[in-house]
């Protein structure tokens, strides 16, 4: 029901644009593939199409109007553009959310040791991930390290061909009896993550040590000393661009999609929007959502808030906040999440009727959570005819989910905190196979479709009345 295939309703000339986007989101995951990297990126290509830096515009006291296009970035990890609309802000923004923090194998802060003729960096794995999947790939490194004297250093090794990689190692199946006979929770445990970064010795007080060496290249190349590690975040990621799969080319693997596939076509969708709308248009991306959206820069904190509340100010003068309570109730929002793609290869822990089929266009899940919806934003009725309205107006491929069979899947995302200023949100993503693992599957066609149903989204979301 409702449902066809996107690949099919494509129209004259329309596959060119779906092929010419899916070059510039892989282009875009392939610089991203840590949250400070997507939000210089964004930044990057906010700047070049026009938009202002909020912080400047509110430092030098100028008001804002409709038609103004700023971008705000928070703590390097979180980014807001905004076109001003013609109503009353008051009347509520139109909104995509998306989270650019994918799984992956962070740093320890204190990381380096040797062991019998290996470097090695301890780690603490991020997000729900099966850890066996992370072994014996090549690995990248990628983040930043502030010394004490206020600098940064940034790296990102492992991508470039000349670099060199990084390598988690796993048991060797000929000694793997026992390993073999482990539930996949226990085959590869947490504290055996551990990054492989050199083997070769140098003499140091009369003592042959790999640390040592190890130790020598970071001073030379980054200026660290082993302190440094404590004030650093450095993220292990999979080494290598994204590829397009099939010998049609209709599929990417990448690492990161979840949820980078739907943080980058909403922020295409608002930086292509062209004129000035009638309701303020928002791309939200957001930090932390693999680990529960906490901390300052998770969609719990107050930081998107804080920045209505200065955009208001701007706008009217003086600041409001009965006018920011309103705004943010009367906002209409996709969150923009991923689904669980159906795979006829584990088809039965999905109930088909009610997955996410690839290839089928943008997905809609009214409610998320677990078991019996526990943790979800269950969306009102008459937000998703409004949604289900845009769509088939705008001719665009879409369909319904939920997240595997019931009392088998479960998952969440930024809705139900956004729905707590009771603004009207669904989750709006597309199906994904093999999500969490360090390369995922996702089609151009769906993507396409995604990007076309945001784009019709800004135009055409509008107030409710109950």
């Amino acid at each position: 029901m409702y449902r066809k295939n996107a690949w099919e309703h494509l129209a004259e000339g329309e596959r060119e644009q779906l092929m010419a986007f899916a070059e510039k989101y892989k282009a875009y995951i392939d610089a991203g593939k840590t949250e400070r990297e997507c939000v210089t990126e964004a930044v990057r290509l906010a700047k070049e199409a026009g938009f202002a830096d909020l912080k400047e515009i509110l430092k030098a006291g100028q008001p804002l109007k409709a038609g103004d296009r700023v971008y705000m970035a928070w703590m390097a990890k979180c980014i807001m553009l905004f076109i001003i609309g013609e109503k009353d802000i008051e009347r509520g923004m139109n909104i995509l959310g998306a989270h650019i923090d994918s799984p992956r194998i962070d740093i320890k802060q204190n990381p380096l040791y040797e062991d019998t003729g290996f470097a090695y960096l301890d780690t603490h794995y991020y997000g729900g991930i099966k850890k066996y999947q992370w072994v014996a790939t090549p690995m990248a490194l990628h983040g930043v390290v502030c010394m004490k004297d206020g600098s940064t250093v940034t790296l990102n090794v492992g991508e470039d061909e000349n670099d060199p990689v990084f390598y988690i190692s796993d048991l060797l199946i000929h000694l793997a009896g026992d390993q073999m006979g482990k539930p996949a929770a226990k085959v590869v445990e947490g504290e055996q993550l551990n990054i492989i970064i050199g083997s070769e010795p140098v003499k140091e007080e009369d003592k042959w040590t790999v640390k040592a060496n190890v130790l020598k290249l970071l001073k030379e190349k980054y200026g660290m000393e082993e302190e440094d590690f404590i004030s650093a975040e450095i993220e292990c990621v999979p080494a290598g661009k994204s590829r397009d799969v099939g010998f049609d080319r209709s599929l990417i693997a990448g690492y990161g999609h979840d949820d980078r596939v739907c943080a980058y076509p909403s922020m295409a969708a608002v930086l292509d929007y062209e004129g000035t709308p009638a309701y303020t248009l928002c791309a939200l991306l957001t930090d932390k959502e693999e680990i529960g959206s906490v901390g300052a820069t998770g969609m719990g904190a107050k930081y998107f808030e804080n920045t209505m509340a200065e955009i208001i100010c701007a706008i009217k003068g003086k600041d409001e906040p009965l006018t920011l309570r309103r705004c943010l109730r009367n906002s209409r929002m996709l969150s923009s999440d991923v689904s669980a793609g159906f795979d006829p290869n584990f088809a039965g822990v999905f109930e088909k009727k009610n997955a996410s089929i690839v290839g089928n266009g943008v997905t809609f899940n009214k409610f998320t959570g677990s078991r019996g919806k526990s943790g979800s934003n269950d969306c009102n009725a008459e937000f998703v005819a409004m949604v289900r309205r845009i769509c088939d107006d705008a001719n665009i491929s879409w369909q319904t989910a939920e997240l595997g069979a019931v009392d088998v899947g479960g998952g969440g995302t930024i809705a139900y905190i956004c729905a707590n200023y009771g603004m009207n949100c669904i989750d709006a993503g597309l199906p994904v196979l093999s999500m969490h693992a360090p390369w995922e599957l996702i089609s151009k066609a769906d993507l396409w479709e995604e990007y076309k149903c945001y784009c019709a989204f800004l135009k055409g979301a509008e107030e409710l009345e109950y």
